[in-house]
């Protein structure tokens, strides 16, 4: 009973915060400098022709008759045509999306493979000598750097000189599998860089925080191995705070890497939102940007429900 109440107000919250974010982005739309006619028409364009194409994309509309409009069909899935294209923005989504979802699969699997051990060494070594100096200073790097400077970096080596990598030049995974890893390699390494150092960083916070727990000593005064006391004890109680942070994480490369989307020319959904954006081309922009919405929002609550399985704690506080 206790868990169906949680699961009630976790599913309320995240409806009400999905609805309040879609009165943002379509406000915001709106509001950006520049409408979509003159946009399209240019500067010189007189009022006659601005408001005939106003009327021809239903832009000349009530705001409230076009936000129900558009939320209405979100719900059903319909994100209407692009006004630029012509075509649905479900359509030109599902064509991009394959990129994206490969690029944050690359980085998830980044930051497992690497940030998480490399986290949990850190953490161990805090009181040897060194002290995990050289982790502690690479994931500090991997915070501070922004990605369009590494990016940058590295499309000039690998444009500048033949290293045996792609920049740009994607191709579809189905189409020539080789092809494609030389061309994601890249973009997915830039873009881990950062996944990496954050969930090494909370890896390590979340390791420290375990090993000064008495139980820990016990298990020491028992004569249990390091690698067993590891295993059995700290990684499932410091799970949590690097679960939450992957979940996070996950959704913000989702969302679009767009930086890195833009740098190595990726036809994927951040930098197509991007390109809308200049456009004015609103209903791409709003599509875009509330999947993102979604996305986050999806991954918190299974985030939640991973931690509340691990420790049912979480689940009666939250």
């Amino acid at each position: 009973m206790r868990l169906l109440a949680w699961w009630s107000r976790r599913m309320l919250s995240a409806a009400l915060t999905l609805l309040l974010i879609s009165l943002l982005i379509f406000a915001a739309s709106r509001l950006m400098p520049g409408g979509f006619a003159e946009v399209v028409l240019g500067p010189f364009a007189s009022a006659e022709e601005k408001a005939e194409v106003s009327a021809k994309y239903g832009l000349d509309r009530g705001i409230l008759t076009q936000y129900w409009l558009w939320l209405s069909s979100a719900v059903h899935g319909d994100f209407g045509l692009s006004m630029i294209t012509r075509e649905p923005v479900t359509t030109e989504f599902g064509l991009r999306l394959p990129v994206t979802a490969e690029l944050t699969i690359l980085g998830m699997a980044a930051a497992i493979v690497f940030g998480v051990p490399l986290g949990v060494l850190t953490a161990i070594r805090a009181g040897r000598r060194g002290g995990g100096a050289l982790g502690r200073l690479a994931s500090g790097f991997g915070v501070s750097v922004p990605e369009f400077v590494l990016g940058s970096l590295v499309v000039f080596l690998f444009s500048r000189y033949a290293l045996g990598l792609t920049v740009g030049g994607y191709v579809p995974f189905g189409t020539d599998p080789a092809a494609n890893l030389r061309a994601m390699v890249l973009p997915a390494a830039v873009l881990s860089v950062f996944v990496i150092a954050v969930t090494a960083r909370t890896t390590r916070d979340a390791v420290l925080t375990v090993l000064v727990e008495p139980y820990i000593a016990a298990a020491v005064a028992r004569g249990e191995s390091p690698g067993s006391i590891v295993r059995r004890h700290v990684l499932r109680n410091a799970s949590i705070p690097v679960i939450t942070v992957l979940g996070t994480v996950t959704a913000y490369l989702l969302g679009g890497a767009v930086i890195v989307e833009y740098l190595f020319n990726l036809p994927g959904i951040g930098s197509y939102v991007v390109q809308a954006v200049g456009r004015r081309d609103y209903a791409v922009v709003q599509a875009g940007v509330l999947l993102a919405a979604v996305v986050f929002v999806v991954m918190t609550t299974l985030t939640d429900a991973v931690a509340g399985v691990l420790d049912p704690r979480f689940g009666r506080s939250a």
